[in-house]
């Protein structure tokens, strides 16, 4: 009996060694409101329980593993989630794991990873705004990633179309420089015998204090899981944004803008927003507005709340939003909502 108790003794301090390396999380949130939406260009009101007010829903897994001499090894498999009816994805056809699907080593050098992964202009949009990554409600993120097709604002296409993220992608992001880093992108068109169609973009993020400064550009020649393509059009997009926190109140502001080959029309979008510490909350406001050149047509969108925070990982908030497109209808909406994280 000592021999196999000895075997079963060293085989369960390897895999505490082996535990101690690397660690592996099921991680998510989980994001509904209830409440009276119209977009602009809705035919009338919808009173609605919805996925992702704040932050879209979502769950997956995380991992990394410590190889020894500050490398490491990561991956990510996250699933977006419409959590008001239990369906998998943003949207119908959506893949299952849109959220992330990636894998790379990190270290001294800054990290690279492949696979599924975010786009150039997710994360310069969330900082630059105070409603972060809200596909709801947020009047930048609304401007710039709600696509054509969607069941609210059908007749906006969105100044980014290729999604906030892409497929079959190379990301090289530089350490940390004194609050500086930058992400270089680069989506395989994946066409045998050529080249073929790509994306390719940058980012940076500057954090200093109460400073925060981002941008991104990027050049766009594929979509990826979303009902608006390309139609064979090269699109590029760029934006700068910021933020200031003077304490009584953090002021944000941002200003970009897109086109595509053989189109005179551009995209431009400017937006200002502000979030102010109240109780155990934030006030939050933004405004944005979006100019089509040559063709008279603008988007303007505002949204106001308040998001009280119940703990580390839960909070509740109220919205208003007022949208409106030139020669459509008009929409106002209300929600109330819940978002925890696990």
């Amino acid at each position: 009996m000592k021999h196999p108790l000895i075997a079963l003794s060293a085989a369960l301090l390897c895999a505490g060694a082996a535990h101690a390396q690397s660690s592996v999380q099921v991680t998510g949130l989980v994001d509904l409101y209830a409440g009276s939406m119209r977009y602009a260009g809705d035919p009338g009101q919808t009173s609605v329980v919805g996925s992702g007010g704040m932050t879209t829903s979502w769950f997956g897994f995380k991992g990394t593993e410590d190889l020894g001499g500050g490398l490491k090894a990561h991956f990510n498999l996250t699933s977006f989630l419409r959590t008001d009816t239990g369906q998998a994805g943003r949207f119908e056809g959506d893949s299952f794991f849109s959220r992330d699907a990636n894998v790379g080593l990190s270290g001294g050098f800054g990290k690279l990873s492949l696979g599924r992964d975010l786009a150039p202009n997710f994360l310069p949009s969330v900082v630059a705004n105070p409603f972060g990554d809200s596909f709801t409600f947020s009047p930048l993120v609304l401007h710039m990633n709600v696509p054509l097709g969607d069941p609210y604002a059908s007749i906006w296409g969105g100044t980014t179309p290729s999604d906030t993220g892409w497929s079959n992608e190379v990301i090289y992001s530089t350490p940390n420089i004194g609050g500086l880093s930058a992400n270089v992108h680069y989506q395989f068109g994946e066409v045998a015998g050529r080249s073929g169609k790509k994306n390719v973009g940058v980012n940076a993020l500057y954090f200093n204090g109460p400073v925060t400064l981002t941008g991104f550009y990027e050049r766009d020649q594929i979509s990826n899981p979303s009902p608006n393509a390309l139609l064979g059009r090269t699109q590029k997009d760029w934006m700068l944004g910021g933020a200031y926190d003077f304490s009584v109140a953090k002021a944000f502001v941002s200003y970009g803008q897109s086109s595509a080959d053989g189109v005179d029309t551009k995209a431009k979008t400017a937006q200002v927003g502000a979030s102010v510490p109240l109780g155990a909350g934030k006030v939050l406001a933004s405004y944005a507005q979006t100019k089509l050149s040559n063709i008279d047509i603008a988007r303007k969108t505002l949204t106001v709340g308040y998001d009280y925070q119940l703990s580390q990982r839960t909070d509740l908030y109220t919205l208003l939003m007022s949208d409106r497109i030139t020669a459509q209808h008009s929409g106002n909406s209300i929600a109330a909502g819940i978002r925890h994280r696990f």
